[in-house]
């Protein structure tokens, strides 16, 4: 698995976590940053990252700004993302065996670092359970190549 990872200036602090988890787990990755904690456009963080997913040259990616909303909305604006915003463990791995998400958002000013790995480690070990959840991915697949 190859995992990309960004945050904006809200982000900053769990997105090191994050980082040492991946680390940790053995899993490769390139951070995008953000590098600073002056105010920055989570836009320009989400965007890049949800394109190299959908594109396939990372597997999945993981975003976090300061409530994870605006993070998770910009990525759900590229073609074949799936960017769920979690913050709490059973979600992520809801999201991963029923929505097959490629994108996980989460929100700094929200939750915890300790609680943020969890959710994490959860939704990069969980795997897509397919079968009934199967034909609604395609539905929502099948609307977006339509429009």
């Amino acid at each position: 698995m190859k995992v990309a990872l960004a945050s904006d200036h809200g982000g900053i602090h769990i997105r090191e976590e994050i980082r040492n988890l991946l680390e940790e787990m053995g899993i490769e990755y390139q951070d995008f940053g953000c590098d600073c904690e002056g105010s920055v456009d989570y836009p320009d963080y989400a965007l890049p990252v949800a394109k190299k997913v959908a594109s396939g040259e990372f597997d999945r990616g993981i975003l976090i700004c300061g409530t994870g909303i605006g993070m998770s909305i910009a990525a759900n604006k590229v073609k074949g993302i799936r960017c769920a915003l979690v913050h709490d463990v059973f979600s992520a791995k809801a999201t991963r065996q029923h929505n097959n998400t490629n994108m996980l958002a989460m929100g700094e000013r929200v939750i915890g670092p300790g609680l943020a790995l969890e959710i994490a480690k959860v939704w990069l070990t969980t795997e897509f359970e397919g079968g009934r959840h199967e034909h609604r991915i395609e539905k929502i697949t099948n609307y977006e190549d339509q429009n």
